[in-house]
């Protein structure tokens, strides 16, 4: 086995040799040690050449890859191709195809056309990953097993019969007995209380609202079964091959909410993911930020993999724009910046065929003489440069708690607001925060926050009982902790907690909810401090808080909106309504000040942004001007991306610095 680059950030990307003639594999590696490659994704969709006939195996193509990989000095990640069975696999198999909500049964033609409970399934992808980790187990160019390949992006929810039965067996697991399912479900409700574990199935398409429980249900049922089948395959990675480490590619973008990386974390040795900028979003760059300060939160704080993003355009977007010269290295350094040790694309060389045939590639179709292919040798070069920064940590005061159980059930059925979306909150404070040049650790519920001297609470509807007093013992240990609307509304089993909102946190805020008032999107509400709100308003009385913010307009005219409430060492801030970008700003302003958090650098420009990684022997600074105007930053050091010294940094518009500190 070969280690992950030590040298050097690694950097490289999904290699598909299979889709191209040999002779193009001598210019491959070529092209590899040209642009700096240090490591490849092999496999990921390799099965229908591994295995072209059930129980028959061809590896004299991989082992050649394989053995220009190991001659190269290139690292491989090894992917266990079982993201997508071959279509003999599928015709052998119907049963295993996934079925959507309405009862259609999805076909093969496309990607993960499976089930996540298909026996056969399991049994072939098992079969498979016995047959590699075999083989490769000790090949010199194995450094990393790479299971599957982004889960649950397209085959769940599944809803099909054979998902039905191992639902009720988890469902079984989880509650033991029916009395107890019929109390987390609330099934008084509507007559749908069940008499037979039999009767129960799948949330499927029915007459009007779905039980918000039994979706919510569905949703960890369907996380822990894909869950269970990456244990599977790991096991035996690690049984045949006990000293590589594991992974598989999470998708964390915020819009991709279908498991609980949470749940999966732990099991990762190495956490990795993919990000791709999505243009149609209001601040795509901000988006990325919070992705990446999400990643460095399921992997503890510790570094991590960036498995997959793009150099330029995307093929599944309704506009796929290309990147502006430059931004392939501005958007990888900013994953850098916020904890990841490998910069890795999808894919090598762009496709001439197939769905993704216009997803850009680190060799375009035009070929290695382009600018596109002279930025990703650049890019290849700064890594190089970057391998002291590697296993430093991101330093950061402010935690932002995040949960994808909360997401699903603020995305179930019936709720006061369907312009809610569980991201917009935690989004637009991630942003104005590092605006501010504060950064922020996205972190769950019950990750340790004594570290933390500001702590943000946005939109938690669904929150236990232990991580509400797991909150409650930051601020009196001397947190300032922000709580925003419509949080603590509901305990693990999506039931309201009873005498006013927000039940899990009144007393810590020292207020009392009456009434939620949402807004309409032509509404808006006046605040006393001359802001204006949207989206949300809720009747408070602040029965022990201080009142900050009234509204100004409206049914709740002279009713408190903003409240803080003193905690032991601490405070509990409450926000009972969305304030437009400046007046949440000012709100922001001063809970940094009570918390004591300074921006990263002091003083630096609006739109140059700055975040700092510390080993125990030295900080590196990364700089970015966001903005459309050249800057100059005071600080001293020795700049990697330049390799040259600095004493006062020139940053021209989109440009980046990582400058190691003096």
């Amino acid at each position: 086995m070969r280690r992950w680059p030590e040298d050097r950030l690694a950097f490289g990307g999904d290699y598909n040799p299979e889709q191209w003639p040999r002779e193009t594999w001598t210019e491959d590696v070529d092209l590899m040690a040209r642009a700096g490659v240090s490591f490849v994704t092999l496999g990921v969709f390799s099965w229908s050449w591994l295995e072209p006939a059930k129980g028959e195996y061809e590896f004299g193509w991989l082992d050649d890859v394989m053995d220009r990989m190991a001659d190269a000095d290139i690292a491989v990640d090894l992917a266990t191709g079982t993201a997508t069975p071959p279509p003999w696999f599928s015709h052998a198999y119907p049963q295993s195809l996934p079925v959507d909500h309405d009862g259609h049964t999805l076909w093969p033609g496309s990607r993960q056309a499976w089930c996540p409970t298909a026996a056969p399934y399991r049994e072939h992808a098992l079969a498979l990953t016995t047959q590699l980790a075999t083989r490769y187990h000790d090949h010199p160019a194995l450094a990393l097993w790479h299971v599957s390949n982004e889960y649950a992006c397209h085959n769940i929810p599944c809803y099909c019969d054979t998902c039905a039965g191992a639902f009720r067996v988890w469902l079984r697991e989880r509650y033991e007995r029916l009395d107890r399912l019929n109390d987390a479900w609330g099934t008084a409700f509507w007559s749908q209380r069940y008499t037979d574990w039999a009767q129960v199935l799948p949330p499927r398409r029915t007459t009007t609202f779905a039980n918000p429980t039994h979706q919510l249900d569905y949703s960890r049922f369907q996380s822990d079964a894909l869950l269970v089948f990456f244990l599977a395959e790991k096991a035996v990675l690690t049984r045949l091959s006990p000293d590589v480490p594991v992974t598989t590619n999470f998708m964390t973008m915020t819009r991709f909410r279908h498991l609980d990386y949470h749940q999966w974390a732990p099991h990762q040795d190495v956490v990795s993911t993919d990000h791709y900028v999505v243009d149609s979003l209001t601040h795509p760059r901000a988006e990325l930020a919070f992705s990446a300060d999400l990643t460095r939160g399921l992997a503890g704080g510790d570094p991590w993999m960036l498995m997959e993003h793009s150099t330029s355009a995307v093929n599944w977007q309704p506009v796929n724009r290309a990147k502006a010269p430059g931004q392939t290295i501005r958007d990888s350094l900013a994953h850098v910046a916020r904890g990841a040790d490998t910069i890795g694309f999808f894919q090598w060389r762009q496709s001439q065929a197939g769905s993704e045939k216009f997803h850009s590639a680190l060799v375009p179709h035009a070929g290695p003489d382009s600018a596109r292919f002279r930025e990703v040798c650049r890019l290849g070069e700064i890594a190089r440069r970057l391998g002291e920064v590697r296993g430093s940590r991101v330093e950061s005061r402010v935690a932002l708690l995040w949960d994808y159980q909360a997401a699903w059930a603020v995305g179930g059925p019936a709720m006061p607001s369907a312009r809610l979306d569980y991201a917009f909150v935690a989004e637009t404070v991630h942003r104005l925060l590092r605006a501010r040049g504060v950064t922020v650790d996205v972190v769950h519920p019950s990750a340790p926050l004594d570290a933390y001297g500001l702590v943000v609470v946005p939109t938690l509807y669904l929150v236990t009982d232990v991580d509400a007093a797991h909150l409650a013992d930051a601020a009196e240990s001397g947190a300032q902790v922000l709580v925003t609307f419509f949080s603590g509304i509901a305990d693990q089993d999506d039931h309201v907690r009873l005498g006013g909102y927000p039940g899990a946190f009144r007393d810590l805020l020292g207020i009392r909810v009456e009434e939620l008032f949402p807004l309409s999107s032509d509404e808006t509400a006046r605040l006393g401090s001359g802001g204006e709100a949207t989206l949300w308003t809720e009747d408070l009385t602040a029965t022990t808080a201080t009142v900050l913010d009234r509204y100004a307009s409206g049914p709740l005219t002279g009713r408190p909106a903003v409240t803080r409430h003193d905690v032991g060492a601490g405070s509990a801030w409450y926000l009972s309504t969305m304030p437009d970008d400046a007046s949440l700003d000012a709100v922001l302003g001063d809970l940094l000040d009570a918390a004591g958090v300074l921006p990263v650098l002091p003083g630096l420009p609006v739109g140059v942004e700055a975040v700092r990684r510390r080993s125990p022997d030295s900080s590196w600074l990364f700089l970015a001007n966001d903005t459309e105007e050249s800057h100059e930053v005071d600080i001293a050091g020795h700049d990697l991306v330049t390799a040259r010294d600095v004493d006062r940094l020139h940053l021209a518009p989109g440009e980046v610095a990582v400058v190691r500190e003096r």
